[in-house]
């Protein structure tokens, strides 16, 4: 990736969860579902020291169409039940999809 991005997401995981990231690796997903791709990217691996919980945060941006919000930012400690890349994208997935059902 390229460092432009990655100073995007250094600057994102600072503001939300305080210590310096170091990058460590990037990881290409696929996540399927039903045989269907449902989310396709590279997911950013960040060591943090000094976080009170986690020493991994996993991180991406996608565009969203928006012209009011053009980029959003995802981050994702490296807490149980997460232990990898592919962890993290199946949480944002399910936090997202749980935010478009309607509101009981």
């Amino acid at each position: 990736m390229n460092a432009e991005y990655i100073a995007e997401l250094k600057s994102v995981i600072r503001q939300l969860h305080g210590p310096e990231p170091k990058h460590v690796e990037s990881v290409p997903i696929t996540e399927t579902f039903q045989g269907r791709t449902v989310w396709q990217g590279v997911v950013e691996v960040f060591d943090i020291e000094g976080h009170a919980t986690a020493s991994r945060v996993y991180a991406w941006a996608h565009d969203t169409g928006d012209s009011k919000n053009p980029r959003r930012h995802v981050t994702v400690l490296h807490l149980h039940p997460i232990r990898s890349a592919r962890d993290a994208v199946r949480a944002a997935i399910v936090q997202e999809f749980r935010s478009l059902e309607p509101a009981e």
